[in-house]
């Protein structure tokens, strides 16, 4: 079977430039709060997500075209692709006593293949929205958890991380202080 695309050349920059777009745009995010998987993993991810969308779904037209009557189906690459993303999301997540560090970064890294699949597959509305709810989710969400610390329990990536409270240190096990001239020693809940 030879090469043959059915996409313009133009229409694939298109796909391709929306998916960096989109997984940059998240990627910052993440690289602005340091973390590991920041603005490069997450423009890779997105743009290698939408080249084998695009990949598939030329191969399935290329067969379609040439009368091919082999079984081919573009979902089962796209199946293949959510779990290798799965596994590059796993491997940002670690556990250290009681808390699991890197869920969020997992969960963005999981939307920015989502989005590169979309983008690949020419679905830029739907990319699109998806992408402002997530910036929403990661930027926003973050920016009132921050000024209203009683609202935020650990969510993964800032777990462990001391939020600013008053009054209160999350990490301490122990602290004493001093009511009365007793000294009191106040113990703080295990986590479940």
């Amino acid at each position: 079977m030879g090469l043959t695309s059915v996409l313009t050349s133009g229409e694939i920059g298109l796909r391709l430039l929306a998916a960096a777009l989109c997984g940059a745009l998240l990627g910052l995010d993440r690289e602005m709060r340091g973390k590991a998987a920041g603005l490069r993993t997450h423009t890779l991810i997105s743009i290698s997500c939408a080249l084998t969308t695009l990949v598939a779904l030329e191969l399935y037209a290329g067969l379609q075209a040439t009368g091919d009557e082999r079984p081919s189906d573009p979902v089962r690459v796209i199946q293949g692709v959510a779990q290798a993303v799965g596994f590059i999301s796993a491997g940002v997540m670690f556990r250290s006593g009681d808390t699991v560090r890197g869920a969020t970064t997992a969960a963005v890294i999981w939307v920015a293949g989502a989005l590169g699949i979309a983008c690949g597959a020419g679905y830029y509305m739907l990319a699109g929205m998806t992408l402002g709810l997530c910036l929403i989710v990661t930027i926003l969400f973050t920016f009132l958890l921050d000024r209203f610390p009683q609202l935020g329990k650990e969510d993964g990536d800032d777990a462990g991380k001391p939020r600013k409270r008053r009054g209160t240190s999350r990490h301490s096990s122990r602290h004493a202080s001093q009511q009365g001239g007793i000294r009191r020693i106040a113990r703080s809940s295990p986590r479940e």
